[in-house]
């Protein structure tokens, strides 16, 4: 590694409203939603922070304000507290706060994922930035696609994974008989784990002047025809938040001690 990745941005899209999880929470924005008392969005957070990184953009969208109003009541929240009500002085006790700088950025409640890139590039101030969506963990070792972005000819890397499928897959023999039943089998394909890394030269890919872009199409498509998107194969735990099946199998994973996105101390 050649760069210093405490300086490296890392962009979160925060815009999503998590209309598949209403089980979970009617009220918050998808980023907020808890796994074992915390909000997904810090677990990703702690993830690339364990890895060196210290610099957040949030681009923001449905319900920005609890974001920003989340993380600017975060030392209260996070430790006991002492208040004089004569006064109005509160001291915080027992918590250490995190070492991060983060940018709170509102993109726009209906804004496209790749619409909401082009209003945080002022913001992108070094040669590379990471960029992840907020709902979604894994034990992903980010440094890999870091690395990547910094060889000739590549512009950005993709987390490949193999996800579970929430359907059982059938094995038949040539009679149609099922010989072998899986009930969550791993895909033997890749699929994007949504952990990229890119010089900051990618923002020209974007169109400025289209609120619906996204990023999956016209940006990554075109970096992908052009033959500069490179992919770093991960092996290990990962799983989206998109459902209330997910969201539960999450909080019973941290709750048993047994998270395998956790690659933090506490």
């Amino acid at each position: 590694m050649t760069v210093d990745v405490s300086s490296i941005p890392v962009v979160i899209l925060c815009g999503g409203q998590g209309t598949r999880i209403r089980e979970a929470s009617e009220s918050l924005p998808k980023p907020l939603i808890d796994i074992g008392g915390k909000p997904i969005l810090w677990h990703i957070m702690k993830t690339y922070h364990a890895q060196g990184f210290r610099r957040f953009i949030l681009c923001l969208g449905y319900k920005a304000w609890e974001i920003k109003s989340y993380f600017l009541r975060y030392g209260e929240q996070a430790s006991d507290l002492t208040i004089e009500l004569a006064t109005g002085s509160v001291s915080n006790h027992g918590a250490a706060a995190e070492d991060w700088e983060i940018n709170l950025v509102d993109t726009g409640v209906m804004s496209g994922t790749g619409a909401r890139i082009p209003k945080i590039a002022h913001l992108l101030d070094e040669e590379f930035f990471m960029l992840t969506y907020g709902d979604g963990v894994g034990d992903v070792d980010v440094l890999q696609g870091l690395e990547l972005v910094q060889r000739d000819g590549v512009v950005g890397a993709v987390t490949g994974v193999h996800p579970t499928s929430r359907f059982g897959e059938l094995g038949l023999n040539d009679q149609g008989i099922v010989i072998n039943f899986a009930e969550k089998p791993a895909s033997s394909g890749w699929v994007s784990g949504g952990y990229f890394a890119f010089r900051r030269s990618f923002v020209d890919y974007f169109d400025v002047n289209d609120p619906d872009l996204l990023l999956e199409r016209e940006p990554l498509q075109t970096l992908t025809h052009e033959g500069k998107l490179a992919m770093t194969p991960h092996e290990g735990f990962w799983m989206g938040m998109d459902t209330y099946r997910e969201y539960a199998a999450l909080n019973e994973m941290w709750a048993n001690g047994t998270a395998p996105w956790k690659v933090w101390n506490d």
